[in-house]
């Protein structure tokens, strides 16, 4: 099966003063087409009239103004989606990266061993010079611009911490894919705030499972919402973009490794297929009051699926998404698979009818697997026990082993005594 997949590659610009002038008068330009294109959809105006209005107003080229529209109009859609949560402001300040076509808003050249750029952000004012960044990104970019397997995409300039930066969207046109309903293993994913777990299932038996731990998101999330509260309360407004900026790149950057481990982990088995909870389904049933929505709703349970399942098709690796209900309330032995919410309780899932306890979210990931087994109409293994729980948790040496039981019921090859699971 035939995938276009696309990577993202960072850059520096480094223009000269006059650039930075011309890119600096651009991004607030950018920001107050962002801001007026959110006040008017707030408004209930017509989206059509907007994008009119907007595009031909603002002091960009067209094909950025255009694009900049786009994106606050998919913000608004956004959040219309997932039920009024999380409404776009149209009150903030400063830079708002401008995202151009490439041939269209930018442009770049190769001369001798560099590679040359053009931004056009403002009508005959193009910002000129050589990107720079590492190697490895220079070599894919080039076999991008010169190869018939690469298209060269949207980019987005950017200003971060002093720095501008291009950010440049490549995607190989011709990367196969597995055809899912040919895959031998099954691999369920349960998505939690600090940690993913994944249970990999054959037609005859569960092949293996573990627990992914990164609590670092959970705890600097709440950290810098912390600083943001103090910020806001204080009456200074003005730094609550520059710790919403740092906490992206933090939880972009985390979430990169987090996806690079599973794809690695499920990267093991024979032509497997990558299973996830429906997102929209999942964020649906959550409501479990003010404090827990926003918890919960602010997850970056999209992005991450968006990152595992890029880096997966990468490896020739498809992924698929299943109805979530009742997976993590049902025991997932075959021979009692009672279901009730009062089976789980934060990470520990103990069945209130056989007794067995488990890892919530691994107990889940194997109930997503065998829901795909059943759609792919495939044999669903009989599991009168399960592997140990093991868990990986990230450090700075990379993933280690964690223990995950504390009592002896629980040590050996299966985990289906009445203790020893730990939270």
């Amino acid at each position: 099966m035939q995938k276009s997949l696309t990577k993202t590659l960072v850059f520096q610009l480094q223009p000269d003063e006059d650039g930075q002038r011309l890119l600096d008068d651009a991004f607030l330009e950018a920001r107050r087409v962002y801001n007026e294109t959110i006040r008017r959809a707030k408004n209930g105006e017509d989206w059509d009239e907007i994008r009119q209005d907007l595009e031909s107003d603002a002091n960009l080229v067209n094909n950025t103004a255009q694009l900049v529209v786009q994106k606050s109009l998919e913000a608004m859609e956004n959040y219309y989606e997932y039920d009024d949560y999380n409404q776009p402001s149209h009150t903030k300040g400063g830079a708002y990266p401008l995202r151009s076509n490439y041939e269209e808003g930018y442009n770049l050249f190769l001369k001798d061993d560099c590679i040359r750029y053009r931004v056009s952000a403002k009508p005959y004012n193009p910002v000129k010079g050589t990107l720079s960044g590492s190697l490895d990104s220079l070599e894919q970019l080039r076999q991008a611009i010169q190869s018939d397997e690469w298209r060269v995409g949207t980019a987005e300039a950017i200003q971060r911490n002093g720095n501008y930066e291009l950010h440049i969207n490549i995607t190989h046109t011709e990367t196969e894919v597995q055809d899912k309903a040919e895959s031998r293993t099954v691999v369920g994913v349960g998505i939690n705030e600090d940690c993913v777990a994944l249970a990999a299932l054959h037609e005859n038996d569960i092949g293996d499972s573990v627990v992914i731990d990164f609590p670092e998101i959970k705890k600097e999330r709440h950290r810098y919402f912390t600083m943001r509260k103090r910020m806001q309360n204080a009456g200074k407004s003005s730094f609550d973009r520059a710790f919403e900026q740092k906490e992206e790149r933090f939880v972009h950057d985390q979430l990169h490794k987090v996806s690079r481990r599973v794809v690695e982990w499920v990267s093991r088995f024979e032509t497997p297929v990558i299973v996830f909870e429906d997102l929209k389904e999942m964020r649906d049933s959550i409501d479990y009051g003010t404090r827990m929505n926003r918890r919960l709703h602010s997850l970056p349970f999209r992005k991450l699926r968006e990152f595992i399942t890029y880096k997966a098709a990468f490896q020739g690796i498809p992924s698929e998404a299943i109805n979530p209900e009742y997976t993590s309330q049902a025991c997932s032995l075959t021979t009692c698979e009672y279901t009730t919410r009062a089976n789980r309780n934060k990470k520990r899932f103990k069945c209130v009818e056989c007794g067995r306890q488990d890892h919530a979210d691994r107990n889940a990931a194997i109930n997503i697997a065998k829901k795909e087994l059943e759609k792919l109409d495939r044999n669903v293994p009989a599991l009168k026990t399960l592997p140990t729980v093991r868990k990986l948790r990230r450090q700075a040496s990379g993933c280690v082993d964690q223990p995950t039981v504390t009592h002896d019921t629980a040590r050996g090859h299966h985990a289906d005594g009445v203790a020893g699971v730990s939270d």
